[in-house]
């Protein structure tokens, strides 16, 4: 698989101003994002956000209504069989055949990409040796299990050796073991130069593997920018105490501003940073509030998501 990012382009992706209805209901209203050459890009949304219509189009099996599209340089409309040339899928269906084993897969997906005989073979064998299936390559796939399942779906997107690869919820239904396997995989794939387009609902998984995050919602992108970024936006930390007196709850909140949960006996602060954190525990010690437990919570992508998604409704 020598020499399979040979050409050179500055944005892998590129899309401008994606329309796209079905009927009367408008499902993409001018979806723009660029995935640099080598990066992995997760595209977050809720259910019905556009997301999968966006991977058709740019995947070249959906026609956009209205806007322009790039893959690999080629255009999505004008040049599908070039940009199909240079991509990989992973559907969030499987795509492989229960009857078959992983290397007849293999073999058959080789097959459908023009490869020899000889080359299909030997494509076959690195595959399964790539994706840590060689010992299971002479079973049938209805033998394996969920995570084998979906490590021989990516192993199928790569036969062809793909510069870009179009990732959709790969590891929906997934234990936490086997998507963590197939985390280590993606991360070994973008290491090695490939382009990857992410969409899941895994927000963990977004924070995990992704250089930018784009969210949309009612067919437009309402955020896009790094992990980090997005997650400072959401604003400060906070500090979620449990007192320990319920009863002191109302009388705490009152002292800080915070919201209290007088009968739960606990409270959350918004801190920032760690003079003021300081500040918030004398204030309650002065006062003679004892506290039970401490917990200090970064912002996470769920909290940007929901924010997002809840502001965008």
């Amino acid at each position: 698989m020598n020499g399979i990012h040979s050409t050179p382009f500055t944005d892998a992706i590129r899309a401008r101003g994606l329309t796209k209805s079905f009927g009367a209901t408008q499902v993409l209203t001018g979806i723009d994002l660029t995935v640099p050459t080598g990066s992995l890009l997760a595209l977050l949304g809720p259910n019905g956000s556009g997301k999968t219509t966006t991977v058709r189009i740019l995947t070249t099996l959906l026609a956009p209504d209205g806007g322009t599209a790039t893959v690999g340089g080629h255009d999505v409309t004008r040049d599908g069989v070039a940009v199909r040339r240079v991509i990989g899928l992973t559907s969030q269906q499987a795509t492989v055949d229960d009857l078959l084993t992983g290397r007849e897969n293999l073999e058959l997906f080789a097959g459908l990409h023009h490869l020899g005989g000889r080359r299909a073979r030997r494509q076959a064998q690195e595959l399964l040796e790539r994706f840590d299936l060689a010992e299971a390559a002479n079973r049938q796939v209805a033998t394996y299990s969920g995570g084998m399942r979906r490590r021989l779906d990516l192993a199928a997107s790569m036969v062809s050796a793909p510069r870009i690869l179009f990732l959709d919820e790969p590891t929906t239904g997934l234990d936490p073991r086997s998507r963590a396997e197939l985390w280590s995989m993606i991360r070994e794939l973008l290491a090695s130069g490939t382009t990857i387009l992410l969409t899941t609902q895994y927000l963990e998984e977004a924070d995990q593997l992704a250089d930018r995050v784009v969210v949309i919602n009612g067919g437009r992108v309402v955020a896009d920018d790094s992990p980090a970024a997005l997650k400072r936006q959401v604003g400060a930390e906070r500090l979620i105490l449990r007192l320990s007196r319920a009863e002191d709850g109302p009388r705490a909140g009152a002292l800080l501003g915070a919201s209290a949960d007088a009968e739960a006996g606990s409270l959350t602060v918004a801190v920032q940073g760690p003079d003021h954190l300081r500040h918030t525990l004398d204030v309650l010690h002065r006062a003679g509030v004892g506290v039970e437990h401490v917990e200090l919570r970064t912002p996470t992508l769920d909290d940007v998501f929901f924010e997002l998604t809840a502001a965008a409704a």
